[in-house]
């Protein structure tokens, strides 16, 4: 009797996301796993896909989101990612976590970021998961709870200062809570105003919340430029001070008089290793994008506008020319663009393609989808790896690259049964043409999906197919970490 499955890809070059070498080979899924690997020549699937020696991997698990409210939204809110094979993204990193915080008025920047006052509406961890589980998004979600809602929150708005012992007591308690409710770690953003007044010890009081549930700490540091190995040595302090395995957030080395410091960051990690468990990731631009700060605005720093709330014209254009063409300093006309965000052009290639080629480094994307014109990373950054790094340039090879978005990624980060292809495995799949993919997004047409990116499934389900978009499919899932 022919065995019969859900699905039967046949022919594909299956890259497994171990690093290890492609082989060609079909694979078989049957509900939410996949159920064979091999010569499935004797078996039948309810629908069968010719691959043509296309790529088979694991769905991609974008290490640094900022989706937490765009999961609720629906499939299509989903595209930007779907559309580039991202079965998974992590949430509520750089200390902005929907959850757990409810606000009655808007929220300070960053964290406006990802939603205005009617976004936060979830006190508890719980209720976020019940949301998710009630209505389903349309990828895969992990969720680290962010310090700085959290200390926005204990601390009344009041933020411009250390916490009380009694203040972080209280984040501790929330965090502890949340973590306990399906939150998989903790993050912070200490290079932002709601924590910069945060000293290292208010870190690690709260932070001792990881301790009892082998949480995360992931954090984008204090400074990543000429303070960049200080703030290592604070993150490496942290995790060592609270037990954590941590994870840096988007590694970099910011402005002109740090470019070229990436090769001493890496060999700090390098012997960090050696004692204690640590990650990074990198977005593969030489260009960052967050809130537009005033006091971060220089005239030699090129900065485009992103989205502006009292000038929504101004989206995509850069800095110095508004100021220009309203007679203002470019800081003046910072202010006058607020609440706003930007993007920002103060690293160098050179260094994003160092920090790329390391083998720990994974793929986090660090796209901000609230923006009017994003940054292309929202839509590119996956195929643009895939396609300019490692097909046009060999910076790695393909197999190098997936293991980046995939299972590096759900080691790092305790994704069991995910960022595989293995029997058993949840059947997020990618099947992507490796001659042509490719990203499209521009910093001037940030909004265009990628090519060569042919379909995608989450969980066993068809999610994305090229040339006709999201299939309208929600079968993603709360993902939570199992620590090693």
């Amino acid at each position: 009797m022919t065995r019969r499955y859900d699905l039967i890809i046949r022919d594909a070059l299956l890259i497994d996301g171990s690093g290890a070498g492609a082989r060609r080979g079909d694979l078989a899924v049957e509900g939410d796993r996949i159920a064979a690997l091999g010569d499935l020549s004797a078996a039948a699937g309810e629908r069968e896909i010719q691959a043509a020696g296309r790529v088979l991997a694991p769905g991609f698990i974008d290490a640094h989101t900022h989706d937490d409210h765009a999961v609720l939204c629906g499939p299509e809110c989903m595209t930007c990612k779907l559309s580039q094979g991202v079965t998974t993204v992590v949430t509520g990193n750089c200390g902005i976590s929907l959850a757990p915080a409810r606000m009655t008025k808007r929220p300070p920047a960053p964290l406006d970021l990802v939603g205005g006052t009617e976004a936060w509406a979830y006190p508890s961890f719980a209720d976020y998961a019940e949301r998710l589980r009630r209505n389903p998004p349309a990828v895969n979600t992990y969720a680290l709870i962010g310090h700085m809602s959290l200390r926005v929150e204990a601390m009344d708005h009041d933020i411009e200062r250390p916490a009380t012992d009694k203040e972080a007591a209280r984040m501790k308690e929330r965090l502890t809570e949340a973590l306990s409710q399906g939150g998989s770690g903790f993050s912070t953003g200490l290079w932002y105003p709601p924590s910069r007044h945060a000293p290292t010890d208010e870190v690690i009081a709260v932070a001792e919340a990881l301790r009892d549930h082998g949480g995360l700490y992931v954090t984008h540091m204090r400074d990543e430029g000429d303070g960049v190995l200080d703030s290592i040595e604070e993150t490496l302090k942290i995790g060592r001070d609270t037990g954590s395995a941590v994870v840096i957030s988007h590694l970099k080395c910011m402005l002109p008089q740090n470019f070229g410091r990436s090769a001493e960051a890496l060999a700090r990690i390098d012997e960090a290793v050696k004692a204690q468990k640590v990650g990074f990731d990198v977005y593969p631009y030489p260009a960052g994008s967050t809130a537009l700060m005033p006091d971060r605005v220089s005239a030699n720093l090129p900065i485009q506008i992103s989205s502006s709330e009292p000038h929504p014209e101004m989206a995509g254009r850069m800095l110095n020319d508004i100021a220009a063409e309203w007679g203002v300093d470019p800081v003046e006309a910072a202010k006058r663009l607020l609440p706003a965000a930007a993007i920002y052009f103060f690293m160098h290639e050179d260094d994003v393609r160092r920090i790329l080629a390391h083998p720990r480094s994974m793929i986090g994307s660090d796209g901000i989808p609230s923006n009017d014109m994003p940054h292309p990373r929202l839509w590119g950054t996956f195929p643009r790896v895939l396609g300019h790094y490692a097909r046009e340039l060999g910076l790695i090879t393909l197999e190098q690259a997936v293991h980046k978005m995939t299972g590096l990624t759900a080691g790092v980060f305790g994704m069991k049964d995910r960022g595989v292809l293995r029997e058993g495995a949840f059947a997020d799949l990618v099947l992507f043409d490796p001659e042509t993919v490719i990203d499209t997004a521009t910093f001037t047409m940030p909004k265009t999906p990628a090519k060569g990116i042919v379909e995608v499934w989450v969980n066993g389900v068809s999610a994305y197919r090229e040339g006709e978009g999201v299939t309208g499919a929600s079968a993603g899932r709360l993902v939570t970490r199992q620590a090693a």
